[in-house]
């Protein structure tokens, strides 16, 4: 005997199976959209931002950076994505670039993939390891504290060639390209190597050819740098230092004694400043001082070894404060230069 309505029923139950594998296919597949592939960077950033991995991060300390920066609008659906993906076992420090409209899934293979973004480490203008220090540790991982170490590490130093009043001259000021999770020890790697291709064996000869060492020539640099922030006036200034050297001569160099005296903000030297009781006092002592007083810049360095030949003896910042020097061939011209200079600083009621 044949039921109909059991194979109606049959046909009923076989479409309502395959009506809920289809639309539970259809839900999983919207989540699997979700999850991997909508995009996932919180809208208030712009282009792109870049998402720091410390060195020694695990997972936990990943996704509380994430959190942290509020990089993500789903927090949740990138962590069971990154842990489908495997992502716990492969975090690689660094600074990666992450694009607005980056989903989970790119974002996981970019992390993955350690394909870091290199940045543009920058430093001019410092006169101070301490500074050096700061100025380092904010554009790279490595601390401060660890920066400074090394630099006051005698044994560190001495790996190098260097001493505690030399070790300035290593860096050169420029644009370099760095990871960010570069260490102390690498930043200063890299530091010597750059150091050793600056001073390659044209610049070495032309130390040799004025008779200075490139130590030498770094220290009177960094004074050039002090004297004026006119580069076409540096290779004149270099030039009264190398006459004066040459002759035996004091050097005389007012930025010497604000060294000495821990304070570059001065805008005039007194005569009880003179007396200051330091190697870096060039109106006390004979020749060059025993390292730079600042990181000298390669316009100055360039200056002193190409310095302009002239019989200056002396110069003098002119009285309109522009900047520019008066140049003098003997005391009694340099004299009345430098009362003009003197009467300036006067009427303007600058004492110190």
């Amino acid at each position: 005997m044949k039921f109909p309505f059991i194979s109606f029923f049959s046909k009923k139950i076989y479409l309502y199976i395959v009506t809920t594998v289809i639309i539970c296919l259809l839900f999983f597949s919207v989540y699997i959209y979700i999850l991997a592939f909508k995009p996932n960077i919180n809208n208030k950033f712009d282009e792109s931002i870049y998402l720091k991995i410390p060195t020694g991060a695990d997972f936990e300390l990943l996704i509380e950076v994430i959190s942290s920066d509020k990089l993500l609008i789903n927090t949740n659906s990138f962590i069971q994505l990154a842990k489908k993906k495997n992502l716990p076992n492969h975090i690689y420090p660094g600074r990666y670039e992450i694009r607005k409209k980056m989903n989970n899934n790119q974002l996981i293979n970019l992390l993955r993939s350690g394909n870091q973004k290199p940045l543009n480490l920058i430093f001019n203008n410092i006169r101070t390891k301490q500074r050096l220090a700061q100025v380092i540790s904010r554009q790279i991982e490595a601390d401060s504290s660890e920066i400074i170490n090394l630099l006051d590490s005698i044994e560190f130093m001495n790996n190098y060639g260097f001493s505690s009043e030399t070790i300035i001259s290593m860096f050169i000021p420029n644009t370099y390209e760095f990871f960010w999770n570069t260490s102390a020890n690498d930043f200063f790697e890299r530091m010597y190597n750059e150091y050793n291709r600056f001073w390659d064996e044209k610049k070495k000869q032309k130390a040799d050819e004025i008779g200075l060492s490139i130590l030498e020539v770094s220290i009177l640099a960094s004074i050039v740098d002090e004297e004026t922030i006119i580069n076409e006036e540096m290779p004149k200034i270099a030039g009264v230092y190398i006459n004066r050297l040459k002759k035996n001569y004091k050097l005389g160099a007012d930025p010497t004694i604000k060294f000495a005296l821990g304070d570059f903000s001065r805008k005039r030297i007194l005569i009880r400043d003179l007396e200051i009781d330091s190697p870096y006092n060039t109106y006390k002592y004979f020749g060059l001082p025993p390292g730079p007083i600042s990181i000298p810049s390669i316009a100055a360095i360039n200056a002193v070894l190409n310095y302009e030949k002239h019989k200056y003896l002396y110069f003098c910042a002119k009285e309109d404060f522009s900047g520019n020097h008066n140049f003098a061939k003997t005391l009694i011209e340099h004299n009345k230069n430098a009362k003009l200079y003197q009467d300036a600083l006067n009427k303007n009621r600058v004492y110190k």
